[in-house]
């Protein structure tokens, strides 16, 4: 016989004033979980009802809690947000990673409401159980479906850092850096984002050991011991998205030499080569910013003069030798070669920061024949700078303000601060012997405000004048809020596809019941 309305209530009444003698009426209590195989009133009650009296009944826990679960899992949306909002309620003892378990399955929703539910009831038994909760969350991440798994690593990596010190402690955070590590064993490139994410905002590892802690990390992802394949976009891919995630680790304690090392020694050698997981991505200028980025943070070298040998050959290959002249002077093909700024202020800026350790390469460790090359190719280039300097300045001078704003306006001010840039750069080179003391900040790192001004008009002790004015700008994409003076071609890009296109392959999982 179904039960109904007036019985869940009379049972409740019984439990209700039975007091200290309530584990005399499991009947009663067996009656209101009965409730959830009655019609819609009857299981809103039982959803109420059942948590209420959970803890004085151990012996029928499990079936509590699967009645409970019963409810979660029903069509009526309002009845599953009821039994949602009293399952914390559960979260006790033994208890709290079952409970953790179901509420994580339970992200899969597709209503909205009810998806806030769960997140809720989540932080709501974090702040009773953490290291219970995340125990449930990780063995998701772990073993559940790839729609429980992917939802469960956002949550962890948008929650976790509004959570306290009194919840997340020490244990609880190494606890969370274990069971990280576990999963990176394989995941996507988008789930190895945001698990970085989770993991470099926890307070343990911001120290110098606990970055070097996620240097680690990051370095077994990117597998640096094996050579690059150029043509294979999803380890181009890889190697891009460590990178990312390894930059802001780096520090003057923390070094970047294993990425710069393998840069110099596996993709300069390939640069041309290599093939862009993004189809708008300009993966040579890419690969040269994220190298001029790390560059300064690099440590001791074992091949250093070898590294820098590759960066110098490199910077060559950007800087073009004056074009051949006919006897009156004149450029046959009437045309100047492209002067790529862009990639030149990468290249010059990370053999600036190497050739600071080895300060006597351009004087000993280049042939005379090169170092002539290279003077060559330096002057005609500086003289090329000059003129696009000079047009640069005279565009912007006396705009201020809004008309700063205009897009056009921001990509000049970033070209100038490209250019100018490359100028003191080459400055540097010019003495005798080549100095590498100056410094500047790469064009696409966040102005200052005092740079938000029409720049001032050139020095006397700015080089001279000539060269070619094609070379074009036009707007970028940001990265991460930075200004950025790229080809229009450059945008950033994740991982393609899903599981088994990116860091690792996952077998797909048919959605199934709760457990």
């Amino acid at each position: 016989m179904a039960v109904t309305i007036e019985d869940l209530y009379r049972s409740y009444g019984t439990l209700a004033d039975a007091k200290d003698n309530l584990s005399q009426h499991k009947d009663a209590y067996q009656v209101i979980l009965d409730g959830v195989k009655g019609g819609a009133k009857e299981k809103r009650l039982a959803a109420q009802f059942i948590p209420k009296f959970f803890s004085n009944f151990p012996e029928l826990a499990d079936a509590a809690i699967n009645a409970q679960l019963d409810l979660c899992e029903d069509e009526d949306v309002s009845i599953r947000r009821q039994a949602i909002k009293e399952l914390p309620r559960f979260a006790t003892g033994e208890n709290i990673l079952r409970v953790a378990d179901i509420l994580t399955q339970l992200l899969q929703t597709d209503d909205t409401a009810e998806f806030n539910q769960v997140n809720a009831a989540l932080i709501s038994i974090f702040k009773i159980d953490a290291k219970g909760t995340l125990g449930g969350l990780f063995s998701q991440i772990l073993q559940g479906e790839d729609i429980v798994r992917e939802r469960a690593i956002k949550f962890l990596s948008g929650k976790l850092k509004t959570l306290s010190e009194e919840v997340m402690t020490k244990e609880v955070e190494d606890y969370v850096f274990a069971e990280t590590k576990k999963v990176l064993e394989d995941v996507t490139g988008e789930e190895f984002v945001l698990l970085m994410r989770v993991v470099s905002g926890l307070r343990v590892l911001q120290t110098v050991n606990g970055r070097q802690q996620l240097v680690e990390l990051v370095v077994e992802q990117a597998f640096l011991e094996q050579a690059l394949n150029p043509a294979d976009p999803d380890t181009v891919d890889r190697l891009l998205q460590c990178t990312r995630q390894a930059l802001p680790l780096f520090s003057k304690n923390v070094h970047s030499t294993r990425f710069v090392t393998y840069f110099c020694e596996h993709v300069l050698p390939n640069l041309s080569a290599l093939t862009s997981p993004v189809a708008e991505l300009d993966i040579q200028l890419e690969v040269l910013k994220l190298l001029a980025e790390m560059s300064p943070f690099c440590g001791d070298m074992d091949k250093l003069e070898a590294n820098l040998n590759m960066l110098f050959t490199k910077l060559l290959e950007y800087m073009p030798l004056p074009p051949e002249e006919v006897e009156n002077g004149e450029n046959p093909a009437n045309e100047e070669p492209k002067l790529q700024f862009s990639y030149v202020e990468c290249l010059l800026f990370g053999f600036h920061q190497l050739g600071k350790k080895l300060p006597d390469f351009l004087i000993d460790k280049v042939d005379a024949e090169r170092l002539k090359d290279f003077k060559i190719r330096l002057q005609y280039f500086a003289r090329g700078l000059q003129v696009y300097i000079r047009q640069l300045r005279v565009a912007l001078q006396g705009k201020t303000g809004d008309a700063l704003k205009t897009d056009e306006n921001k990509i000049k001010v970033v070209a100038l601060k490209i250019t100018n840039n490359i100028n003191v750069l080459i400055k540097d080179l010019f003495h005798n012997p080549p100095s590498f003391k100056s410094t500047v900040t790469l064009s696409w790192k966040p102005v200052q405000k005092a740079e938000a001004v029409a720049p001032k008009r050139p020095s006397g002790e700015e080089m001279g004048s000539g060269g070619s004015t094609k070379k074009q700008i036009s707007p970028q994409h940001r990265r991460d809020a930075r200004q950025i003076y790229n080809p229009p071609s450059e945008q950033r890009g994740g991982f393609r596809g899903g599981r088994g296109r990116g860091f690792g392959a996952r077998g797909n999982r048919s959605r199934g019941r709760i457990y």
